[in-house]
């Protein structure tokens, strides 16, 4: 039994749960807030969140969880059996959360949580997204999928990021970048949240978003 650690507030805890939701294996949640506490550094090696609890020991770094579960449960497989459409599939993954999460977080502190970004950082930022947009132009496929006919752990990590992109740059700067460089998004992201996993997954990261914004 695998225990999943972390809180829905995070996209890289979501994207852990989808994937084991997606590939049907049995496991248990645990809110882990993250932390310096060393009974967690224990756990964690840097106290981050999420990690998984495995009878071998545990796994930090949520990319690095997918993959081991993509080995370890080979049953439903979330990536492609041909070698390089596997590798053009990690190149989403990545070109995802390098190029376009990593620079929307420095947002969210103004977007959702009550702090304020400076004007050099909101241009920065936007500055950024685009060209990461653009550049996720030329690699997706959206036929239907991001990677093309199949469902993948790139659909995973594109529905949470996408909400998260487009949430955050309609509040920073009054405009949905994601629909206004990714033009077919909308009847994607529509194709995604019929999936009931995906289904399960939003309800309850708003459920623990609100429950962490009343604190």
């Amino acid at each position: 039994m695998i225990n999943l650690c972390g809180f829905a507030v995070s996209n890289y805890y979501n994207k852990t749960k989808l994937v084991l939701l997606e590939k049907g294996i049995a496991f248990t949640e645990e809110e882990v807030l993250p932390s310096q506490d060393e009974a967690l550094l224990k756990r964690s090696p840097l106290g981050k969140i999420p990690f998984i609890e495995t009878e071998q020991g545990s796994l930090s770094e949520s990319q690095v969880i997918l993959e081991y579960l993509e080995d370890a449960y080979p049953a439903i497989s979330l990536y492609p059996a041909d070698t390089f459409e596997r590798a053009k599939c990690r190149e989403l993954i990545q070109h995802l959360e390098l190029n376009l999460e990593l620079h929307a977080r420095r947002l969210y502190k103004e977007a959702f949580f009550g702090g304020t970004v400076s004007e050099e950082t909101k241009n920065e930022v936007k500055e950024r997204l685009i060209i990461g947009l653009k550049g996720l132009g030329r690699l997706a496929k959206f036929s239907p999928y991001i990677a093309g006919d199949a469902y993948t752990a790139a659909d995973c990590v594109a529905w949470l990021h996408f909400f998260m992109v487009s949430a955050t740059s309609q509040k920073i700067y009054g405009t949905d970048l994601i629909a206004e460089y990714i033009p077919n998004v909308k009847a994607y992201m529509l194709l995604l949240e019929a999936r009931p996993n995906v289904q399960k997954v939003a309800v309850d990261r708003a459920a623990s978003m609100a429950k962490f914004l009343k604190k």
